[in-house]
């Protein structure tokens, strides 16, 4: 008997180790690559519909058909270019490609590069310019490259080998030509700031004029004495960029400045060429909630307004889309409460309204024009996932293209005969699949079977797409990762994740990467993790997202304090035990949780945190809050730095001291009222790190200090 059960206890143990499962390590996450997703990089569509390029592990450049996925050919030998780390586009005859390396960064989206070009027919490299350049782009006919350098435009005939520079005003942080300064990089997404037209006899660009904007300085560390950078950064309430619009002639070498109205505190968020002599102008006030469209004529530079758009909290960046009728235009406006496209003529007159619906559109992807279509991405189905749908030209019939359940985006080929999917799920690593025009797949590219493989050797908790309610039961878009081993008998701690920003979604069905493990091996360690989106957040109509106007951070704290009241009362959630974690404006919510929600929160973490919004950038901050000038008590009140005097808890802050966008000046200011209050706090910080935070032993070194934090305070 005593010999059977010495066999049975090592028959046990060897199924116990033979099902040992691995335990998921921060290295893992952050240096090792572990859990890392492949992706499909550098698809490019040929003009012609039929073939795409990309670069191959030897970056060479291929081409392959979309119908069999097979190489037709080698386009380019990369021995031929003898150029490293190269990236490429084509001009618009597929006759050249412009080939950009050695990238130099300047602010998040802009960099500097050297350029060569490469012609197909004679197979020869030039390098027209011998100096760093940005924005570098071929003219229509590709016989031109217009391009910054020193803050002045220029343009470079490959016909001929000569350099015209168009402006000469140029000067660092007075006057840019041709590009556009940090704000409107950072908060209009807009790096590029000039603009060929459809013939290629006319370049439109914007000249800033920030000489009256102030300076912002960071040290930079490493050397003895440390090196100062200063940039123009306006700040909310203070001057901005005084903004004007030219037209360059190429043929006469002559300029027209065009007709933008005589107020200059405006922002001229996006420019387009409606037709060869038209240019299109959105123009807005400097609080955000009035929206101009002008049709400018390229020759005199005289304008109309055809648009008009009010809103009484503010105004999102439109889309244009401009149908090869050249008569008519399309936009997307909230002006119904969701956010949907309307189509207008040039005089102003509505045509259409194209989509309509309790739902918002999120991405527009382009028109079919032989088939009258248009293609576009909603939250109609659910406001935590994506689907794409194509839509008729005469807004009666729409089709969803894709059925996987989850988030779906898709990148269409220049005839719109196929498409890229890029589909994910919380659980689900991306998949990418070509789809024809109707949605079927015609082949997977990457499926990420290896990862998914080895994801089955760890021991992953499910998490759950879910909801909670608000104080006045509206209902907010949540997700919560319980441990593995769940006991309803025992308490656990939470670990509530945030950003919370306007238009934001962090509480989706979507792959998340890297905090994804971060939070199993929390759960792991007896954890549980729950993020809600709350009032101001996207993807739920204007009215829900436009509730914060004018109180940033008040009402968006008190649905994460209500939810975190409401956890507590859960039987197996231990109320004294929740944290709050963010970044960025995450970051400010945990300082808000921290402070206003101290009898609530034992716990915050706040990374890279704006702590008074005073400090941050006018164009996002005033598009919210108006002015300070106007509503400097919701600044403050809305401050966690007004209310350090209330925290009982724990409170790591951490920022990067070379952070351009939440300035580490936010970090000091906030842990100067805090020593100057008697309260104990927990800090880090990241020498010469910008908001990101980034670099893999910055990384892994920030989250061994957060997890090390948790483990230690929560």
């Amino acid at each position: 008997m005593k010999n059977k059960l010495i066999l049975t206890l090592c028959l046990c143990a060897s199924v116990v180790i033979s099902f040992a499962q691995n335990e998921i390590t921060l290295e893992d996450i952050w240096t090792k690559g572990t859990f890392s997703a492949k992706g499909v990089s550098g698809f490019q569509s040929m003009k012609d519909g039929r073939y795409y390029c990309a670069q191959d592990d030897n970056e060479n450049i291929i081409r392959y058909s979309f119908a069999s996925g097979k190489a037709i050919d080698t386009l380019v030998k990369s021995a031929e270019l003898k150029l490293k780390g190269f990236s490429y586009s084509w001009s618009s005859d597929e006759s050249k490609l412009l080939l950009q390396t050695n990238f130099k960064q300047i602010y998040r989206h802009s960099f500097a590069a050297n350029v060569f070009v490469f012609d197909i027919k004679t197979r020869k490299v030039v390098q027209p310019i011998t100096e760093q350049v940005m924005l570098a782009e071929f003219s229509p006919d590709a016989t031109k490259i217009a391009y910054v350098k020193d803050h002045n435009l220029f343009c470079f005939d490959l016909n001929t080998g000569k350099e015209i520079q168009i402006t000469q005003d140029g000067k660092t942080n007075a006057i840019i030509n041709g590009a556009t300064d940090w704000v409107y990089e950072e908060e209009f997404a807009l790096s590029k700031g000039f603009y060929w037209s459809p013939d290629g006899t006319m370049l439109a660009y914007y000249r800033f004029d920030e000489s009256e904007v102030k300076e912002f300085g960071m040290s930079m560390y490493g050397k003895l004495y440390p090196e100062e950078y200063k940039f123009k950064y306006p700040k909310a309430g203070e001057a901005n960029s005084v903004i004007e619009i030219y037209i360059y002639h190429i043929p006469t070498n002559k300029k027209q400045k065009i007709d933008i109205g005589s107020e200059t505190d405006i922002y001229i968020p996006r420019v387009n060429w409606a037709r060869s002599n038209t240019l299109m102008i959105q123009r807005m006030n400097r609080l955000q909630n009035k929206l101009d469209i002008l049709l400018a004529n390229a020759r005199n530079g005289k304008s109309d307004i055809i648009y008009t758009e009010e809103n009484k909290a503010y105004i999102e960046v439109p889309e244009i889309h401009l149908p090869a009728d050249g008569k008519t235009f399309i936009l997307n406006s909230e002006k119904s409460g969701w956010n949907h496209f309307y189509q207008y003529d040039f005089s102003g007159k509505l045509i259409r309204q194209l989509t309509s619906g309790n739902w918002d559109v999120d991405q527009f992807y382009g028109i079919d024009e032989k088939k009258k279509l248009f293609y576009i991405s909603t939250s109609e189905i659910n406001s935590t996932e994506r689907y794409v749908y194509a839509c008729s030209m005469d807004g009666k019939t729409r089709k969803q293209l894709t059925k996987r359940k989850g988030w779906n985006s898709a990148t269409f080929n220049a005839d719109y005969s196929y498409f890229l999917l890029n589909q994910s799920a919380i659980h689900q690593p991306p998949y990418y699949a070509l789809c024809d025009a109707s949605g079927k797949e015609v082949r997977v590219l990457e499926d990420n079977q290896l990862l998914k493989e080895r994801l089955t050797k760890y021991d992953l908790t499910t998490a759950e797409i879910t909801n909670y309610k608000n104080a006045y039961g509206e209902s907010l878009n949540a997700f919560m990762m319980k441990p593995k081993i769940f006991d309803a008998t025992k308490k656990y701690p939470v670990l509530m994740y945030v950003y919370g920003g306007p238009g934001h979604q962090l509480a989706v069905n979507r792959w998340m990467g890297g905090n994804y493990f971060w939070y199993q091996l929390l759960a792991a360690k007896g954890y549980m993790i729950v993020c809600v989106d709350g009032r101001g957040t996207g993807f739920k109509g204007e009215a829900f997202k436009k509730s914060t106007y004018l109180q940033l951070g008040k009402y968006e704290i008190e649905d994460q304090i209500f939810v975190a009241k409401e956890l507590g009362k859960l039987p197996y959630i231990d109320a004294g035990r929740i944290g709050i974690w963010g970044w960025s404006f995450g970051g400010y919510m945990a300082s808000l949780g921290i402070s206003k929600g101290a009898d609530v929160f034992k716990t915050a973490i706040a990374v890279a945190p704006v702590t008074n919004w005073r400090y941050y950038d006018n164009i996002y901050t005033e598009r919210f809050m108006r002015t300070p000038q106007e509503n400097g008590k919701s600044y403050d009140d809305n401050s966690p730095m007004n209310h350090v005097e209330k925290i009982k808890g724990n409170y790591l802050i951490i920022h990067g001291t070379a952070d351009d966008n939440v300035h580490f000046q936010n970090a000091v200011e906030m842990v100067n009222t805090m020593i100057n209050k008697g309260v104990n706090f927990d800090s880090e910080f990241y020498p010469n790190k910008n908001h990101g935070i980034g670099g893999a032993k910055t990384r892994l070194h920030l989250y061994e200090r957060m997890t090390r934090f948790i483990l230690e305070k929560l």
